[in-house]
């Protein structure tokens, strides 16, 4: 079986795991390696990377790839996040990595990142049917995230990482007072959105994630002579906070014998842990010693053996959770996604598109009503509005845009270049938008009634340049094939093909 690596490149470290699959398809790590490069220094201080910075990053992704040539890596996915996204000069960086190691690195969101760590704690921890608050400290940046056990609720990315908020202590002397003035606007946020999510629903488990989250589980465990390290209650992080508030930098080194890069962080991410945590009305924090590359590695492992995208079924959820919030029909938007699974299945021969877009197409169908919630004349439009403004789980920015063109021009009009937004998609995703909405059109054609008459649709090939499309249905079906007859142009148009409707 294969071996994979997962690199996290972070604000405060860059770290790689490299794992092997073993035959029953679990993962067995290989190696463990943090690097302490510290990219927030500069992102969250001057916003541009120093040619130190870029030098030490590069030679990390060296060691890394004489690591994954020892260990005859076949697949490796290595993504950035807070301190990538928020620096001017990134793209040089990135640019740099490449050409000299050969590694491309990918800069996620923050919504992402949390999707991938979640993905990790319910690999680790038994959640289901539990109402469960994750908080994930980074360097640059917080997320908190709210699931009903395997399926996530929502996620909100917070600004106040450790080494971002380091910079904003005004003195050794007296380092909480302005830390926790500068935090509680985004705890009280955090605070009602949990509010919003769950209603007067309790949470039932709050998990941690992050190196320094893990730190705290150990210094629990050595300070409060606790038997474990994958928890921390809400008094001994209260105590904890205050023990390292009392300490310098160096105290905290040499008594606590923490290493430099963690030191000086420790003290910010304890107050942002309690402050959260405290909100959730939990009694203690769950460590369960995971973070972004389990997660990443976890997303990789079905990818290299062969079957669906691990991430299918949150996507799904998240365009459900979004169709419901904006009043859609359910029942249309299903029937609607399953008859244009059907017709891409079908057609793989004309279209040549793989399982990621047939997603893509599936939760463009779920949701190419939503308009109507603003207003029904020019729904598309209102459509692709909600869609740019809304995140669907699951999904990267650029998926995300294609959905929204996808529903953007579901009805009348035509994608093209005229429009500002499709034009600024590239190349390759104008072709692929074109394609599924060709398939969209059909496919919201063939429930055209709202009342889910079809229970089928055949696409076949007849000639080399004619294809039938056969209903099969309650009724005679009229009102479908008057509707299809109508929309089947831009699918001709696309494909080069002649559209007998049956």
């Amino acid at each position: 079986m294969p071996n994979i690596a997962a690199i996290d490149v972070g604000s405060n470290a860059i770290r790689m795991l490299v794992s092997r699959l073993n035959p029953d398809g679990k993962l067995e790590t290989l190696e463990s390696l943090r690097l302490p490069v510290r990219l927030g220094q500069d992102a969250f201080t001057s916003g541009f990377f120093s040619e130190q910075t870029m030098h030490m990053a590069v030679d990390a992704f060296l060691r890394f790839r004489k690591i994954a040539e020892l260990f005859q890596v076949q697949e490796s996915r290595a993504v950035a996040t807070s301190a990538m996204r928020d620096t001017a000069n990134s793209e040089l960086l990135l640019d740099r990595i490449s050409r000299e190691t050969g590694f491309n690195i990918e800069i996620i969101s923050g919504e992402e990142e949390a999707r991938l760590i979640h993905m990790a704690v319910t690999h680790a921890v038994d959640i289901k049917g539990k109402n469960a608050v994750l908080i994930d400290i980074g360097g640059g940046s917080v997320e908190v995230t709210l699931s009903d056990g395997e399926n996530i609720l929502s996620t909100e990315s917070y600004g106040m990482g450790t080494v971002r908020l380091l910079q904003k202590f005004e003195s050794q002397e007296a380092p909480k007072l302005p830390f926790n003035k500068l935090v509680r606007e985004y705890v009280q946020a955090a605070r009602k959105r949990m509010e919003r999510e769950l209603g007067k629903q309790k949470v039932d488990v709050c998990l941690g994630t992050g190196g320094n989250i893990e730190e705290m589980g150990v210094l629990r465990k050595r300070l409060f002579k606790r038997d474990l390290s994958d928890r921390i209650s809400m008094d001994e992080l209260e105590k904890l906070a205050d023990k390292l508030g009392e300490m310098s930098v160096q105290e905290r080194m040499k008594k606590l014998d923490l290493r430099p890069d963690r030191a000086d962080v420790i003290l910010p991410a304890t107050v942002v842990l309690h402050m959260i945590a405290r909100e959730t009305g939990a009694k203690e924090v769950l460590i369960p010693g995971v973070g972004l590359k389990d997660g990443l590695l976890l997303d990789m492992a079905p990818l290299a053996l062969g079957p669906s995208l691990p991430r299918r079924d949150q996507a799904i959820a998240s365009a459900q959770r979004m169709g419901e919030k904006y009043s859609y029909d359910g029942e249309h938007a299903i029937q609607t996604a399953r008859m244009a699974a059907r017709l891409f299945n079908q057609s793989l021969s004309l279209h040549h598109l793989t399982e990621n877009e047939r997603l893509l197409l599936e939760i463009a169908c779920m949701l190419h009503d939503i308009g109507h919630f603003i207003n029904t004349i020019n729904h598309d439009k209102h459509g692709y509005y909600l869609l740019r403004h809304h995140t669907l789980i699951g999904l990267t920015a650029a998926e995300q845009e294609m959905v929204a063109n996808i529903v953007r021009f579901h009805r009348k009009e035509n994608p093209s270049l005229n429009d500002e937004n499709f034009k600024a998609l590239p190349q390759k995703d104008r072709v692929i938008v074109t394609k599924l909405c060709a398939m969209l059109r059909l496919a919201d054609g063939l429930n055209i009634s709202h009342t889910s008459r079809m229970r089928d649709v055949i696409l076949e090939q007849a000639t080399n340049n004619t294809w039938r499309l056969h209903l099969v249905g309650d009724g005679e079906l009229m009102l479908e094939k008057w509707s299809l007859r109508k929309r089947k142009s831009l699918f001709e148009d696309t494909f080069n093909v002649n559209l007998e409707i049956h």
